[in-house]
């Protein structure tokens, strides 16, 4: 037996009958000879680590734009969490650990520069909107490695496009990670809100204290402990008590945090940046180079000009810009 083929049988010994055990995958758009060495999950979280668009995610913003200090989160640091919550619940609940993985490391390669700002503006200005869990999605089929894309199963890319909204995945590991990831966010933005001083941890409710508790760490437990201990019978899910405080959680996160003046007031200058850049190369698509020029000619200028800016990480936009519409002595004074 190859070491995959001891792989797969220990699923079938050791996981759940709800499970998506590696050999029952539907495969690739691009059928592979299987590798001796891993399994077909295995392969696409590989694939996805070693992707250029998943080293990008360093330097996009989660929440707070260009917040100064090394601590805050980045959509890099806030994915790994994200995966390390999902593979805990994967794990309790005897389900797939490693295409719960993968589906996580992937579920924000699409997502643009400047966090959900970015993602307003772009919606805002190209012809067929703009969702990052889609993008997500053709930035694996069809962007990475030079419009190759990494030929991921169908169930990685299945979890990647339902992680946040609509349809739920079709197998149970990837609407783990659309409870993974709400875990992780709410929790890592309620710190980084505390530490950018948008709220103190006196602001947060008792009402969510006496729920969920009073540190980061008590409060991720308390929220992945009652997901493990209410997930049968095919769903995962809170206790309906639990899940509404949760609710009311992210409610007040929206008001206070999400909303605040100190979180938006760099976003106000974001639809600005992405607007021009936007305009200026849907008039000059000569200078989109690679692979994007083969983008225009297939799909339209359009669609070639939203896949270039959603790639950009926050610096790189505010350096195109700056190289585009601003004077170079003025940098200087």
């Amino acid at each position: 037996m190859t070491i995959n083929e001891k792989i797969c049988y220990w699923e079938e010994q050791r996981f759940s009958k709800l499970a998506c055990l590696s050999k029952n995958s539907r495969g690739r758009e691009t059928p592979e000879e299987p590798s001796p060495m891993r399994t077909a999950f295995q392969r696409d979280r590989d694939r996805i680590i070693h992707c250029k668009s998943f080293r990008r995610l360093k330097h996009k913003t989660q929440v707070f734009l260009s917040p100064e200090g090394d601590h805050y989160r980045t959509r890099l640091t806030h994915t790994l969490e994200v995966a390390q919550i999902a593979r805990t619940i994967a794990r309790a609940l005897d389900l797939n650990e490693d295409l719960t993985e993968a589906i996580a490391l992937g579920h924000d390669l699409g997502h643009t520069p400047f966090g959900h700002a970015g993602e307003r503006a772009l919606n805002d200005l190209h012809p067929g909107g703009f969702r990052h869990f889609e993008q997500s999605v053709r930035v694996v089929e069809r962007l990475e490695k030079n419009g190759a894309g990494l030929n991921l199963t169908y169930e990685v890319r299945n979890g990647i496009l339902c992680h946040t909204r609509g349809k739920e995945a079709d197998t149970l590991e990837g609407r783990i990670v659309r409870t993974a990831d709400r875990i992780a966010y709410i929790n890592h933005d309620i710190d980084d809100a505390i530490r950018a001083g948008a709220i103190s941890e006196s602001d947060l409710p008792d009402e969510f204290i006496k729920a969920f508790g009073s540190t980061t760490s008590e409060r991720i437990n308390s929220m992945v402990v009652n997901v493990v201990e209410n997930s049968v019978g095919g769903e995962i899910k809170m206790d309906k008590r639990f899940s509404e405080s949760f609710n009311a959680l992210h409610k007040y996160m929206f008001d206070c945090v999400y909303k605040s003046e100190y979180a938006k007031s760099e976003e106000k200058k974001v639809p600005h940046l992405v607007e021009s850049l936007y305009s200026y190369y849907t008039k000059h698509p000569q200078l989109l180079d690679g692979e994007l020029k083969a983008i225009a000619d297939r799909e339209g200028v359009d669609r070639a000009v939203c896949d270039y800016i959603a790639g950009m990480t926050d610096h790189f936009a505010v350096q195109i810009y700056e190289n585009l519409f601003i004077p170079k002595f003025w940098q200087k004074l």
